[in-house]
């Protein structure tokens, strides 16, 4: 169990994440469906803001569901296995290396494979699971991205990012931890987005 508040550099893939991928992978049942392996599961909303920008801005950066490696500094690559970005059943690989934590010189990469469920352009929001063909202890994922306008005098303007989760227990972690992680994922994913906006003058 970690003794301090986790930062994203401790556990490299976000949102839940070899260049040589199973076969078998895209055929498997995603985890959260094996009956098998139910847990008490952990759940949470973690919020960010994109400063100085709406979600019509926002939106077609995440509505592209191969692009994530844009946006999450942890994440090295990530790509379509499967289907049309942002259409509903399209499959992403997302993954990202890690030095060894005993000092040595080995290099891990750790991976897994994301499901696109949902999406609504119209509501800013979609739906994804990670699917059971991953190597970072992940026995189910399924989490939601909505995006809002935010008008608040005690806010910058801008758009809200909000990001629902529901997990298994992860060996190692506590609900609390893995919260505060995904937040401060989310923060420097905002922050990402919100300099690739600020760039382009939108």
């Amino acid at each position: 169990m970690p003794s301090h508040t986790p930062t994203i550099e401790a556990f490299p893939y976000f949102n839940v994440v070899p260049l040589l991928l199973n076969a078998n992978c895209l055929s498997l049942k995603p985890a959260f469906a094996v009956a098998s392996e139910a847990k008490e599961k952990w759940g949470g909303k973690v919020r960010a803001l994109v400063r100085g920008s709406g979600p019509d801005q926002v939106w077609p950066l995440l509505e592209d569901f191969f692009s994530l490696h844009k946006w999450v500094p942890t994440i090295d690559t990530c790509y379509g296995v499967e289907g049309v970005s942002g259409e509903p059943g399209c499959v992403r690989y997302c993954s990202g290396t890690r030095s060894s934590a005993d000092g040595s010189e080995d290099v891990f990469t750790d991976w897994a494979m994301e499901k696109l469920l949902v999406t609504d352009p119209i509501n800013k929001s979609f739906t994804y699971e990670i699917v059971d063909c991953n190597n970072v202890g992940f026995k189910s994922l399924a989490a939601t991205m909505k995006l809002t306008e935010v008008r608040d005098a005690e806010e910058e303007d801008g758009c809200g990012m909000s990001w629902y989760f529901t997990v298994n227990q992860i060996e190692g972690w506590t609900e609390k931890d893995l919260t505060e992680f995904y937040s401060a994922a989310l923060r420097v994913m905002a922050e990402r987005i919100q300099a690739a906006l600020s760039s382009k003058g939108q």
